[in-house]
């Protein structure tokens, strides 16, 4: 009896074993394939070289004594780049290789609070409209409606409601990016309801929200993730856009769009205030598109072709 009884609970440890084995195979075998997308683990650096610069800001600057915000006296106008001030001094004395760097925190934060509040109201929008024909012809439409209006058009009109502030860009892009995530949900939702498994948890009395969010939501986490990267760079250049056009986040905030729009004035004589704010936020967006698009290909192999 006792070898009986013992059997069983080995046999599931033995299977326990090789799900586990199999798991970690196939996570080994995913990181290959991401590693073998040059261009994606380009992204990868560029991404992480962003994230850490947007972080370790306060302590680059302060190495080198210098700050966003504080005029290095007169004399120093309109500095050209020098080992001192490696991207120069813009038009009222303060250091551009700090505000770049700083420029970097408020892209990320920007960035990484649209993808991820977009994501999670997009993606419940997305679910609850597949459980009911009327909710979901009513959910769809005020997509729709909101697709209907550009992205930056939008954008504006809600900037000039809520008012010019960090919060305010935050707020604004989040409702012009949830269409489009709540969209994808959907999509995914409805083939995955589908799926055998889920008939069966229905027929065993399952109730309707209990298969929405333990068995549906889970299978559509990853098109969600992919399209929360392509988000964050949308994000990034929406938030440039605002600024430069006075609308986003207000002046002396060292935002890349802000100090892109005082540049105007200096292009000729200070070629540097215009490069190097544009070449970080070029260099952030190209970063986690081509990120966005290696998750992709690797969720969904026959999309790479």
């Amino acid at each position: 009896m006792q070898g009986h009884s013992s059997s069983p609970s080995m046999s599931r440890d033995a299977l326990r074993q090789v799900r586990r084995e199999l798991i970690r195979e196939q996570r080994m075998v995913n990181i290959r394939r991401f590693l073998h997308n040059g261009l994606s683990v380009v992204g990868l650096v560029i991404v992480l070289l962003m994230l850490l610069t947007a972080l370790f800001a306060p302590l680059i600057t302060g190495a080198l004594g210098v700050d966003p915000y504080t005029s290095l006296g007169r004399e120093m106008r309109l500095q050209p780049p020098s080992a001192a001030h490696p991207f120069g001094t813009d038009n009222v004395n303060r250091d551009v290789f700090a505000r770049v760097l700083y420029g970097a925190r408020i892209s990320m934060t920007v960035g990484f609070l649209v993808g991820l509040l977009s994501a999670l109201i997009g993606a419940t929008v997305g679910l609850y409209a597949t459980v009911n024909p009327i909710l979901d012809n009513i959910l769809m439409r005020i997509c729709d409606g909101l697709k209907a209006i550009p992205n930056i058009l939008l954008a504006i009109t809600l900037m000039a409601v809520l008012g010019a502030n960090m919060q305010n860009v935050i707020i604004s892009l989040t409702i012009v990016s949830i269409p489009g995530v709540a969209r994808i949900a959907r999509s995914q939702a409805l083939l995955v309801r589908e799926q055998t498994y889920v008939e069966a948890m229905r027929a065993a009395g399952a109730s309707r929200f209990r298969i929405l969010w333990r068995h549906v939501m889970p299978n559509i986490l990853s098109p969600i993730i992919v399209q929360m990267t392509f988000t964050f760079a949308t994000a990034i250049i929406s938030e440039a856009s605002l600024s430069f056009l006075g609308a986003g986040i207000p002046i002396p905030a060292p935002s890349w769009g802000g100090m892109l729009k005082e540049a105007r004035s200096y292009i000729y004589n200070g070629w540097w205030l215009v490069v190097f704010p544009a070449i970080f936020t070029a260099l952030s967006v190209l970063g986690f598109n081509l990120f966005g698009d290696g998750l992709r290909d690797l969720i969904d192999p026959l999309s790479g072709r």
